[in-house]
């Protein structure tokens, strides 16, 4: 069953309190926002890394400190992890990783496809209702972090009229659509805003 996130962090705390224990954590994937994870869970005292799981070998992955496990034995960890964090692409990790991951652990991802949301939220609900479990979807940047913000800012000003802009940084997303392309060895993708349509809204010239 999907709940809020405010519910599921409730719940973990309680656990925490209630049992004295840390929260064990699993990550699937060890790309970019794997390895994030990883460093955001030990710089927190109540959460235990329990294991990195990846379709790669797991002794070529380079975290001698954190136990490494090829992604077809997670199922042996059913009932010794609390949360099992989903680090795939939304492209195509995800959609398939989700529901098969969502009947045996509590799961959180940041699935990033937008028109595709509503139907992976149907898809996960059902898996994690089959399993007894909780799922958390879309819970990156945007949305995620970023969708928490706009919602602030209409909060505080109801009648304001929100705009979102990007960069200049380097999209995830778009890197790994490029690189998926026959033929291309390696890309990055850099989006950098429009410079006259930020002066635009800054000066409140609506067009």
């Amino acid at each position: 069953m999907c709940f809020s996130i405010n519910f599921k962090i409730k719940l973990l705390l309680e656990r925490v309190k209630i049992n004295m224990e840390k929260i064990k954590i699993g990550i699937i994937g060890f790309g970019n926002v794997g390895k994030a994870v990883s460093v955001v869970i030990a710089n927190n005292p109540d959460m235990e890394l329990v294991g990195i799981f990846t379709r790669r070998n797991p002794h070529s992955l380079s975290t001698p400190s954190i136990p490494a496990f090829h992604i077809d034995d997670v199922q042996n960890f059913s009932g010794k992890i609390d949360v099992m964090i989903l680090c795939g692409g939304s492209a195509t990790d995800l959609p398939e990783q989700g529901p098969e991951i969502a009947k045996m652990f509590n799961v959180i991802d940041s699935f990033d496809t937008h028109a595709k949301i509503p139907e992976y939220l149907e898809i996960m609900n059902v898996a994690s209702t089959s399993g007894s479990k909780i799922s958390i979807i879309s819970t990156g940047w945007d949305p995620g972090i970023f969708s928490i913000n706009r919602l602030y800012g209409e909060a505080f000003l109801p009648n304001s009229k929100v705009y979102t802009f990007w960069g200049p940084g380097v999209s995830q997303g778009h890197s790994q659509a490029i690189r998926s392309i026959d033929g291309v060895r390696n890309a990055v993708q850099y989006t950098v805003p429009v410079e006259k349509s930020l002066e635009i809204v800054r000066m409140r010239r609506y067009t």
